[in-house]
Order: structure tokens, then sequence, then C-alpha cells
């Protein structure tokens, strides 16, 4: 699930969102125990306002019930003992340091988007934090009132019109869209080519990178699969995404 800082009306939607699907995870049920398939009138009741293109919807819906397995049993078990050994600082500062790297894909996507203030600030952002902030572990930036500018090729793609295309659900990576996988790939691209880390020559150091990326990217997200007993969780997690997305194309 994508995990990144929201701007404000970004964190209005994940309020929303997090009501709406988090409700029951302080009573979490066992993992035998998941929401009931809904009846077909209920579900022809609740669908008709949150529908979204999802051709491949019974594909999905298999996917989204391997990712509640190798989430509940893989993903969040690392997850749970990084955090209890990693000081609080210390995750903070792996945090900072993987944010600081990926305001390159922030700058190149708000200059594509022909953002010219949002780019002054992702520049400012990286050269404050990478000098000041000590290569990143820290983040002076957002203290001076720079505050993250979070695009991604995905964004671009929408900005110049590119639709959502067909509602996915990739494993271990979750909700997402074919015009946003695209956008990961595109990202991806750009970082590999780049590389400022220079990972290529230096396998332990990408495989290191690449492991605290996943275990921060999920340490980020409140959500857990079927948490909240609603039997309509793949219909609205599919809605939020969408919106959600929409709405960070529009900003």
């Amino acid at each position: 699930m994508n995990t990144r800082r929201f701007r404000p009306s970004s964190r209005l939607f994940l309020c929303f969102a997090i009501v709406m699907l988090l409700a029951g995870c302080s009573s979490r049920p066992p993992a035998e125990q998941v929401a009931p398939p809904p009846t077909q009138s209920a579900h022809q009741e609740q669908d008709h306002w949150i529908r979204v293109a999802d051709p491949l919807e019974a594909f999905n819906r298999r996917v989204y019930r391997f990712n509640y397995y190798a989430d509940e049993y893989v993903v969040l078990p690392i997850v749970m003992g990084y955090r209890k050994v990693m000081p609080d600082v210390a995750e903070k500062g792996v945090s900072n340091f993987i944010d600081n790297i990926l305001e390159l894909t922030n700058f190149s996507n708000s200059l594509l988007q022909l953002k010219p203030k949002a780019s002054l600030i992702t520049l400012g952002r990286f050269v404050t934090n990478t000098t000041v902030g000590l290569l990143g572990l820290f983040d002076p930036a957002t203290e001076l009132g720079l505050q993250r500018q979070d695009e991604d090729f995905g964004q671009t793609l929408g900005f110049y019109g590119v639709g959502n295309g067909p509602y996915l659900v990739l494993p271990l990576i979750g909700p997402t869209n074919l015009r946003d996988s695209l956008g990961m790939l595109g990202d991806n691209t750009l970082f590999t080519g780049v590389d400022p880390l220079n990972l290529d020559d230096h396998q332990t150091r990408e495989y290191v990178f690449k492991s605290l990326y996943g275990v921060d990217k999920r340490t980020r997200v409140p959500f857990r699969y079927y948490a909240s007993g609603n039997p309509f969780e793949y219909e609205w997690v599919r809605f939020l995404y969408t919106q959600k997305r929409l709405l960070q194309i529009k900003e």
C-alpha cells in the first residue's frame, strides 16, 4: 500500500479512509475469521456508488487474499521485529534517509508536470537535508517550512491525460491500476538509471537498501487486511485508492 506523506487534502482523505477501514483494528479477528461474503442484493446496493473499472476482479481478489497471508505471516513479523530492535531515533533516521534519496523522483516529476514552485521546494529540501541534515538522516527542511512535494510518474501520466486503466491488485504491492503500474516502472527506471547510491556496483548495499526500503514502507501503513470486519473491504480499498489518486493528480 502506498505510504508516502500526504498533502492537506490527501491527509483529510486518508483520515476518512482510516475511519472507514480500520475501526476494528483494536479488536482484530483471528486469521481464519475473515469478513463473510456479502449477499448479492447488499453487494449491488453498495456497488452502485463505489464502482471502479475492475475487469480483472476475480484475479485481483485472489491476489488480495494472497497479500493477506503474505502480510500476516511474513511481512508483519519482519516489520515487528525491525521496530523492536531499532531505536526510534534510528528508525526515524532510516525513514528520513529514504525520503531524501527519493526526492529525485519528486523533483523529476514536478518538472515534468510543469510545477516550478514544487520543483524548487523539492530541490531546496534535498540540498538542506543532504547538508545540514547529514545526508538525509535528519529533516531540517520541514522545520524550515519546506514541505515534501510527493510526485510520481503515475501522477505525471495522469497530468497529461492518461486514464487510470483497469484496477489491479499486485502481489505484495497491493492496490494500483495500469497507469500507476507503468508509473512505478518509470520511477524505478529513473532511479536505477541515475543510481544515486551506486547500487549497481555493490550488491550487498543494494540488498540492504531495498530491504530497508520495503520494511520502512510497510511500517508507515496502518492498514491491516480484514481488520475492519467490513464485508465490502475489497470494494472500499479499491474505491479509496482510486479517489486518493484522483486527488493527488488534481493537486
